[in-house]
């Protein structure tokens, strides 16, 4: 073997093991997060709580204060 395709092997094993690693991390870190809910977040007008209510709703009453509010947008 010539001292090139020597460096080229080790070059690409590094490679495919880091590749590997970060895909390993990569699956642990989504089983373990958390999935995002679909929810909408609506922030009160006179109270300012901030709270989530299902996706289909368009208006919501704040569970604090009993407002109806409109979504929220950051």
């Amino acid at each position: 073997m010539t001292t090139s395709t020597l460096i080229f092997l080790y070059v690409f094993i590094l490679l495919a093991v880091l590749a590997g690693v970060s895909r390993y991390c990569d699956l642990r870190r989504r089983r373990f997060e958390p999935e995002p809910t679909e929810d909408t977040i609506y922030r009160c007008t006179d109270c300012g709580y901030v709270y989530t209510d299902d996706p289909d709703v368009v208006r919501s009453r704040c569970p604090q204060c009993g407002r109806v509010n409109d979504t929220f947008r950051f």
